[in-house]
């Protein structure tokens, strides 16, 4: 029952910051990018930092965050990581860490995570990042581009977003 009420309310809210975007600095140029990944899906993170040099933007103005259905028994050194239990039955965040991730102002913030994930989502929507980029069958309300390929596909995702990052004057 509380969980039911919990995305219940976590997709109230991530509503409520959809309505509540502001638009008026979304063709900023990127110096500062972000990336929120489902680990489930995708965890080599150097692969994202190395691309981040190819964009030219140095490692220390790309943040990742990633997100975890479940704490693992292991200790990570992760400080960047957010779990279901992360979010309260109102739909609210309550990792510090996270808050202080969705505060930064972005240039660009990647949601890099396959399916819909309302956690994602809901963090997604709260960001304060200026352009925002999703993949294939991510709620189409969340962000400014959406980039159809396969998740695994690491390659062809840089290619793809250079190559609109470039259209787009961002780099």
């Amino acid at each position: 029952m509380i969980k039911r009420l919990k995305r219940k309310n976590i997709r109230a809210k991530t509503e409520r910051n959809i309505r509540s975007r502001d638009l008026s600095k979304i063709n900023e140029p990127l110096t500062r990018l972000g990336f929120l990944v489902d680990e489930s899906d995708f965890i080599d993170f150097e692969e994202l930092y190395e691309f981040s040099s190819l964009l030219n933007i140095q490692r220390k103005d790309v943040k990742i965050f990633s997100f975890l259905e479940t704490k693992m028994k292991l200790p990570s050194l992760r400080q960047n990581q957010v779990y279901h239990k992360d979010f309260s039955w109102k739909g609210e965040i309550i990792s510090k860490n996270a808050l202080e991730f969705l505060d930064f102002p972005f240039d660009v913030l990647i949601g890099y995570y396959g399916s819909s994930n309302e956690f994602l989502d809901l963090m997604v929507s709260a960001s304060n990042a200026k352009f925002k980029v999703g993949l294939a069958n991510a709620d189409e309300r969340l962000f400014d581009l959406i980039i159809k390929i396969d998740i695994q596909d690491i390659e062809k995702f840089k290619f793809e977003l250079k190559k609109f990052l470039k259209i787009l004057n961002k780099i």
